[in-house]
């Protein structure tokens, strides 16, 4: 087992421990066990956005070492779906005034397209690369769920508070509500342009087979016809 696998593997791990940190058997339910106050957001949110960074980490290790490996082009996406699915399902119980299960559907149900459209293209030898807008929804969907976490606890959050009662509020349930919508909308746009590039491949793919088709059958036709016909030749 190298390295980025490991470090994919750990991604996988951090799925049930979120949902774990995010049920009620959590110990910061229970104010006998002396957490109180915004912990168990806060120790979840740590837990996603560094789950978040492996997803970066172990590809770029895996290509800077060159150990990219079959299971690894498995676990990978594995992981992504899994943590994205985990994370606004959990979210859909945990903060629906953020999270409405409508929205989880649509962001959960692009996953599975894009899952999809990749096997097929992969079926077809071809593969389709990141476009920008996807990037984009990987930063929005990082700020979306932690901030719908922490929009559990705060609606305002007072940072650097002072002696005479200022410091600086950030507005979460607005930036959580916020967010979620935009990843909204970024997951359909993004689905339909890889869709799209979808499209345009699997077209240009068919062509390629349908005229290879041809070529083989014209091929045959025309060893049927000089065996039929040998005093044609020459």
């Amino acid at each position: 087992m190298n390295l980025p696998n490991s470090i994919t593997l750990s991604r996988i791990a951090a799925v049930p421990l979120l949902m774990w940190i995010l049920s009620p058997a959590f110990p910061a339910n229970h104010a006998a066990r002396g957490l109180a106050g915004g912990e168990q957001e806060l120790i979840a949110s740590g837990v996603f956005i560094l789950a978040s960074i492996t997803d970066g980490l172990d590809g770029y290790l895996a290509r800077r070492r060159k150990q990219i490996t079959t299971l690894g082009m498995l676990l990978d996406p594995l992981a992504d779906k899994l943590m994205i699915t985990a994370a606004y399902i959990i979210l859909v119980a945990y903060n629906p005034r953020v999270v409405p299960p409508w929205i989880a559907v649509i962001i959960i149900g692009r996953e599975f397209l894009v899952s999809g459209l990749r096997s097929i293209a992969a079926s077809e030898g071809f593969t389709i690369d990141a476009s920008e807008i996807g990037k984009l929804k990987t930063v929005i969907q990082i700020v979306s769920v932690v901030s719908a976490i922490l929009a559990h606890h705060w609606d305002y959050w007072l940072w650097f508070p002072t002696k005479h009662g200022g410091g600086f509020v950030v507005a979460v349930h607005m930036i959580a509500v916020w967010a979620i919508y935009w990843m909204t909308i970024v997951s359909i746009i993004s689905a339909a342009d890889y869709f799209v590039g979808f499209w345009k491949h699997i077209d240009h793919a068919s062509e390629r087979a349908r005229t290879r088709r041809s070529s083989v059958l014209s091929r045959r036709k025309a060893k049927r016809e000089a065996a039929e016909h040998p005093s044609r030749i020459g």
